[in-house]
């Protein structure tokens, strides 16, 4: 407070020469932050009060004035900074855009083996080995011969018997009452000590029990990290072989490894044909929206406030186009420089967008360039001098004239869907009516019902259902796509035709086959219903299970209609074995 600057002396007077009468008062005044010093008078000492106030008051207004300003000055150095650090990320994150090919070409983007693995310590200190605690010693011994208890007769008292011995029983009562209150004292001390030893060998026991987990956890993490090691080594020897499926898990590795801004989607999916040694790449590009907006931050001092200024339209779409290409081939420089078993003879891209469909007002992913490009060819190329978009245009990338328009355009070569295990389906649907007993079907007829239903299900994403070859066990696969290459779109179907509730084994058996082939999601259809065991392993995992009910539901979704009578169906396959 501008009061606590102000200090005010004591009220003086002042007298005549013959000191009769008072002829006024003064008091000395003094502002610390202004540093200004004052002596007032006046004749009364009311009067001098009133000067002090007023003076107080002319001080307090000037340094609120100065505080005032330098606050002002304060936040508008603080509004500044703040601007002057905005606008700096703003130009690094179009910086970083800006230089999203020429910054991998001073990287080496082959995958460095050893520093995948892992080396560090174990992260738990050894247990430490407990000291002894120092002992006590016994306090001096009292010693008899000492001349703290022999007695220096005087002359009386060897003159009189009586009172020589009374001298000496004093001198051996004192050793005797010492004597003892030194034992006591040992005592005491043999007990501490034996405590002592007893803590300290409690202590080392437990020391001893610590060390041994110790040892056992820190075996156990060298033994996970030994593994991990050895699984990359393996790794590693079977990319060096050519192996199909590893020439697939190092590029992945190669393409995660590449830094992009963070609000930049890192998904893609990959797939290798070992015959042609061809590449085939689903990259998601970022949306126009991922790319920074803001180039320059201002301070406003009559508004006190800071103004963002923005990138135009037009800056925007062709940043977004360069950015595009940039990436393109990048990822395409990143995978051939990474090749060091020369396994990939050309890479075909294809780069996806996400983006809204204003016309309807959905999402939709669009391919807007593709490009096929031989190895050989592209490894002439100098990127750190090239023109991202003529580059692209030489190689016969294809893409519209403006990226940003999100035109479509049908890719050079795209990852194939075919699986071996697929079979010519049949239609089923049409032929069952109410009398058709779902439980009792035929159980191939039951599969191809299976996908039929689910292909209606899917075929308003454009989705596709196909049919594995079944075992005759009662149960049939079948595997759905989403259309979408990024999001894989690779859904499990497992259908049990039983009579019987359905147990946990056959949800744990979807799980696996789930996870085996890669998918997003798992769907068991019965015509029965499931166990509580079943439901509770589905719980918190991309698992859907549908029962005899459900089935039924689908059906009539669809525009069919069945039943299913599980007493009839044990019944009817009974006699059929039979």
């Amino acid at each position: 407070m501008s009061k606590d600057q102000i200090q005010t002396g004591r009220a003086q007077e002042c007298w005549n020469v013959s000191e009769t009468r008072v002829l006024k008062y003064t008091m000395e005044m003094y502002h610390k932050g202004l540093k200004e010093h004052k002596l007032i008078s006046a004749p009364e000492l009311d009067i001098l009060e009133n000067k002090a106030d007023l003076q107080a008051q002319k001080w307090i207004d000037k340094w609120e004035s100065i505080e005032s300003k330098r606050r002002i000055n304060s936040e508008k150095e603080a509004n500044l900074e703040e601007a002057n650090s905005r606008t700096e990320a703003a130009i690094k994150s179009l910086k970083e855009i800006d230089n999203l090919l020429t910054r991998t070409l001073s990287i080496d983007d082959k995958v460095d083996w050893e520093r995948l693995k892992k080396k560090e310590k174990y992260p738990e200190q050894s247990p430490a080995k407990p000291t002894q605690k120092r002992k006590k010693e016994y306090p001096p011994k009292p010693v008899k011969q000492s001349a703290e208890y022999t007695p220096v007769l005087t002359f009386f008292e060897k003159l009189f018997k009586s009172k020589k011995e009374r001298k000496i029983r004093e001198f051996d009562n004192k050793y005797f009452t010492a004597y003892s209150e030194w034992e006591k004292q040992k005592a005491t001390i043999d007990s501490s000590n034996k405590q002592l030893d007893k803590d300290f060998t409690d202590e080392i026991y437990k020391w001893e029990k610590d060390v041994i987990e110790w040892e056992k956890q820190n075996n156990i993490f060298l033994q996970k990290q030994a593994d991990f090691n050895a699984k990359i080594d393996q790794m590693k020897e079977l990319y060096l072989t050519q192996n199909n499926d590893s020439i697939i898990e190092y590029c992945e590795m190669v393409l995660n490894n590449s830094e992009y801004p963070d609000s930049f989607p890192k998904n893609f999916e990959l797939e290798y044909n070992p015959d042609n040694k061809i590449l085939i790449l689903e990259y998601e590009l970022p949306a126009i929206e991922r790319l920074p907006k803001v180039k320059d931050v201002k301070y406003i001092a009559s508004r006190k406030d800071l103004k963002e200024y923005y990138v135009s339209e037009s800056q925007t779409n062709k940043m977004f186009d360069d950015a595009m290409y940039k990436i393109a081939l990048r990822t395409i420089h990143e995978l051939f420089e990474a090749d060091v078993v020369n396994a990939i003879e050309a890479i075909s891209f294809n780069g996806w967008v996400k983006a809204i469909n204003k016309a309807i007002g959905k999402e939709e992913n669009i391919c807007i360039l593709s490009i096929q490009v031989m190895k050989t060819e592209f490894l002439s190329i100098d990127l750190s001098n090239v023109d991202p978009k003529s580059c692209f245009k030489n190689l016969k990338g294809v893409a519209s004239s403006k990226l940003s328009s999100l035109t479509p355009i049908q890719p050079i070569l795209q990852i194939s869907r075919v699986d071996k295990r697929f079979v010519e389906s049949y239609a089923v649907a049409n032929q069952i009516d109410n009398t058709t007993n779902l439980a009792a079907m035929d159980w191939e007829d039951f599969e191809h019902l299976i996908r039929e239903l689910f292909e209606k299900e899917f075929q308003t994403g454009g989705g596709e259902v196909k049919v594995t070859r079944a075992s005759r066990d009662g149960g049939v696969d079948a595997i759905a796509f989403d259309p979408d290459p990024i999001r894989g779109g690779k859904i499990v179907i497992q259908a049990k035709r039983y009579t019987n509730t359905v147990g946990v084994s056959a949800v744990r058996d979807l799980y696996g086959t789930v996870l085996n082939e890669g998918a997003t999601k798992g769907i068991l259809v019965s015509t029965a219903d499931y166990g509580p065991d079943a439901y509770e392993f589905a719980k918190a995992k991309p698992l859907t299970l549908l029962n005899g009910s459900n089935l039924l539901y689908l059906l009539e979704k669809h525009g069919y209609h069945a039943k299913i009578d599980l007493r009839e169906a044990k019944k009817l396959l009974a006699e059929r074995d039979e």
